[in-house]
């Protein structure tokens, strides 16, 4: 259980990182003169969270080879994930289409990024004796 929940997570970092790069290089280069200044900051916003919590989620991978499986560490792995899908996800979203309304979603996606480096500190606080 703990490799396969390790490669799980380390598998979602890489995908993350690549695709990040991808979205990185399509932003920089086919959106540039496709979207306001305000928006390509807005994606690059996307995607600097999108690559911060990939490297979250190989690290969270690399502890439960270590540490074990803790839920708190699942849990902070899969709070990860789903702050990249919401909130780098609403953005790249807003940028493109500029529907504000997608505003609403990623503050829940913030949030999760939050609490995934609260569990993910509270996991190594209690196994890492």
């Amino acid at each position: 259980m703990i490799a396969n929940t390790a490669r799980i997570f380390l598998t979602l970092g890489c995908a993350g990182l690549f695709t990040g790069v991808i979205l990185g290089a399509f932003g920089a280069h086919a959106l540039r003169a496709q979207l306001s200044a305000e928006m390509l900051a807005v994606w690059h916003t996307a995607t600097l969270y999108q690559f911060v919590h990939a490297l979250g989620l190989l690290a969270v991978g690399i502890l439960i080879f270590h540490l074990g499986a803790p839920p708190l560490l699942r849990a902070a792995g899969w709070l990860m994930v789903a702050g990249i899908v919401l909130f780098s996800g609403s953005l790249y979203a807003l940028a493109i289409s500029g529907g504000r309304w997608l505003g609403v979603i990623t503050p829940i996606g913030g949030l999760a990024f939050i609490v995934a480096w609260l569990l993910l500190g509270l996991a190594v606080w209690r196994v890492a004796v």
